[in-house]
């Protein structure tokens, strides 16, 4: 059996142990690699004449990714668990006693027990490669570091710093965790071997000792866990756990034994991975996990064994909002982009807001000022015509207009090379109707990414009836190729995003033109889980996008109702949301928004009776309609699908699962009950459909497997 891990001995003295999993592109800690650094830790423990010990990776991007979360979902007996816990502990802590100094050189990913592991060590090296980035990300998946890192990080680099790290998993490039302590020297990949010997040498043998940070002695480090406190209550609004149980451990690791710190590691754990919460975020890892092997279906006809071709050059058309986010992201990921619109004035203002978001990667440490600079000179904007027959790609990203649509394409597909891609980032237009003019409609995808595109993982790949393997073997290896998280869906009506979303705030603006307050509609989805209120989304998108693309769906989805006459009518008053300072909230004072002071003459006066939880209902249960549609109407092959594009598309409660878990949580009878209620007192719209009822009369369920409990729904108030 080949080893996880191999140990040399240098002429001075040191020790080196290499984790290199074998046919594996990263190294985890799952049980039979923690068993062989058991035995080389009784090695080093062992002989005599070492002098230092050095831990390193032979992996070109991961140093460590952390332990083996199959390990949480495939048997979740508490003992067994626990057991898991104690030996991660138990194993570090004997790297900790070592006697002489220990260096861990980071060089690509060190997460979660990764970067614990390299907490044991007395010191930690990073690599100034840009794939290099260390944290502990655990309290997104509903966990908390539980291998030490909740009770060593706080005295290694003070408990501000240690909790904001914790409770938010964020992720540090090297600079940044040189400069609050996380590691303590970045140096080239090819020296960090030296840099490691140099501070094994010059430690003189002895171990290091944390210094004493002021904030961690009380009562400042009591102040420090109040307020953190309060500000995680007010950001998750109680529905996630692991934030505040990571919180209690890191605050008490400073006044308790070392033995007692990971005690309580060890306990809070084993309650949180029990929880549904746990579950469902550990689920959404999977997914996405899933979508960057996604393969296409069995249906469509293979390709060829020659490899899809890699995109090196693009054509992006229209230089907006989209548009331009498309060009700095691609440009990002080393294409060369062409960027056209039908003017310098476009142009300008595309190249501004790109260089705004590069500027703000180099200050967030994403990138260095030279290469954000080389990615920008990669954008060349053309408002003339040019030869094209050198791209393999072509983004079109105009406004959602078919006719100027089809007319783009009608222009390109002549000039362009047989072989080039012809890509719409459409949000709801249909790619049959895009591509029904062109000689060669098999070539036409649509490529949906999400605004803002340098932060939205999410890419919706849009297969039209036409578009053939060679395009969609392409296309999906372009969205993985540069970073993004593909999930396929066929051409339909919104697609798959939009088809879910559209209706829920179609229905919220209902539920305003009834009467119901904007802050109590809001309130009400965020109570549920939702990042953000629909009124307030719908401010965000755009009044006119909204109503824009509303529009066009319900006209070619005959269930749904057609929109209230309120976003026209505010329209009217030029208030477009966010971008034009005014929609259902006002923007225009600079400071905080606030519910938009004259929207009383849009609305009656608010009924007598509110019955929070029929709101919710009526927002969350038409979602979970259309998503059973989605996959009724076989617009995806899976519930996985509907339920990750809809969390990574629009935040939709990822606790909660995604729409067809949360489903399965109620009880598909339930949601069934509830929908005909609906739609007998509010409408037929909320008719369940078909696959629901069905599943209702034979007791089926989207997922099988036993529920462990969500946390209840908000409390209904009147």
């Amino acid at each position: 059996m080949k080893q996880n891990i191999q140990r040399e001995v240098s002429g001075s003295g040191i020790a080196v142990l290499t984790f290199d999993r074998p046919n594996s592109a990263a190294n985890i800690f799952d049980e039979r690699t923690l068993e062989e650094l058991n035995e080389h830790l009784d090695f080093l423990e062992s002989e005599k004449g070492l002098n230092g010990l050095v831990i390193r990776s032979a992996k070109p991007k991961i140093f460590i990714a952390g332990a083996d979360l199959n390990s949480f979902t495939q048997d979740t007996r508490a003992e067994r668990i626990a057991m898991a816990v104690e030996r991660g502990q138990k194993t570090f802590d004997r790297i900790g006693r070592l006697p002489y100094p220990t260096v861990a050189t980071i060089h690509g990913v060190a997460l979660g027990g990764g970067f614990e592991v390299a907490l044991a060590c007395d010191y930690r090296v990073a690599s100034s490669d840009s794939a290099t980035k260390v944290g502990l990300p655990e309290t997104n998946l509903g966990l908390l570091p539980a291998w030490g890192g909740s009770t060593r990080l706080p005295k290694l680099i003070g408990l501000p710093n240690a909790l904001e790290a914790i409770l938010t998993g964020r992720q540090y490039a090297a600079k940044q965790a040189l400069k609050i302590g996380m590691v303590d020297a970045v140096a080239h990949p090819q020296r960090m071997a030296e840099v490691a010997a140099k501070m094994i040498q010059e430690s003189r043998g002895k171990k290091r000792s944390c210094k004493l940070h002021i904030a961690n002695r009380s009562p400042l480090s009591k102040i420090v866990k109040s307020q953190v406190e309060k500000k995680t209550l007010a950001k998750t609004r109680g529905h996630y756990p692991a934030p505040l149980k990571a919180l209690e451990v890191a605050c008490a690791s400073l006044t308790v034994s070392h033995e007692q710190s990971l005690a309580n590691e060890k306990n809070y754990l084993v309650e949180l991975a029990l929880t549904e919460t746990t579950q469902n975020l550990i689920g959404i890892f999977f997914l996405q996990e899933r979508a960057k092997k996604l393969r296409l279906p069995a249906d469509v006809q293979p390709v060829a064994d020659a490899p899809a071709k890699t995109i090196k050059k693009a054509l992006v058309v229209g230089a907006g909002l989209m548009g331009a986010g498309i060009a700095q992201w691609l440009s990002s990921r080393g294409i060369r982009i062409l960027l056209k619109d039908i003017g310098p004035a476009p142009l300008g203002k595309g190249m501004q807001s790109i260089a705004k978001i590069y500027r703000e990667a180099v200050k967030r440490h994403l990138f260095s000022e030279v290469d954000a600079q080389n990615a920008y000179d990669r954008i060349v904007p053309i408002y003339e015509e040019v030869p094209l027959r050198e791209v393999d790609l072509v983004m079109e990203a105009a406004v959602e207009n078919l006719e100027l649509k089809q007319q783009i394409f009608a222009s390109l597909e002549s000039s362009v090379s047989p072989g080039t891609i012809l890509a719409s980032n459409t949000s709801a237009l249909s790619i049959d109707a895009l591509a029904a003019s062109l000689a060669h409609p098999e070539r036409v995808v649509g490529i949906h990414f999400f605004n803002p595109v340098h932060r939205m993982q999410l890419v919706e790949i849009v297969r039209g009836t036409k578009t053939d393997g060679p395009t969609l073997t392409a296309a999906l290896r372009f969205v993985k190729d540069i970073g993004k998280l593909p999930v396929l869906v066929r051409d339909s009506p919104g697609f798959l995003v939009n088809r879910i979303l559209l209706p829920y705030m179609i229905e919220a603006v209902r539920l305003f033109a009834e009467g119901h307050r904007v802050e109590k509609i809001d309130r009400v989805m965020l109570d549920f889980g939702m990042p953000m209120g629909p009124l307030r989304l719908t401010d965000e998108v755009g009044l006119d996008v909204s109503e824009h693309v509303a529009k066009d769906l319900v006209q070619r989805v005959k269930h749904l109702p057609p929109p209230d006459e309120t976003i026209e009518k505010m329209m009217d008053k030029a208030w477009l949301g966010r971008k034009s300072g005014k929609g259902f909230y006002d923007y225009s004072s600079g400071e905080k928004e606030k519910i938009n002071p004259q929207l009383s003459g849009f609305q009656p006066a608010e009924p007598a009776v509110v019955n929070e939880g029929d709101l919710r209902d009526r927002l969350v249960l038409l979602m979970v309609n259309e998503a059973a549609r989605t996959l009724e109407e076989k617009v995806v092959d899976a519930p996985e699908d509907a339920d990750f594009g809809m969390i990574m598309g629009t935040g939709w409660a990822p606790f909660r699962g995604g729409p067809l878990r949360f489903a399965d949580h109620l009880g598909v009878p339930t949601v069934v009950s509830r929908l005909n209620n609906l739609r007998d007192r509010v409408g037929a719209y909320f008719e369940p459909c078909s696959l629901l009822a069905d599943m209702a009369t034979r007791g089926g369920s989207f997922y099988p497997g036993k529920k462990t409990g969500l946390p209840p729904l908000p409390e209904t108030k009147s």
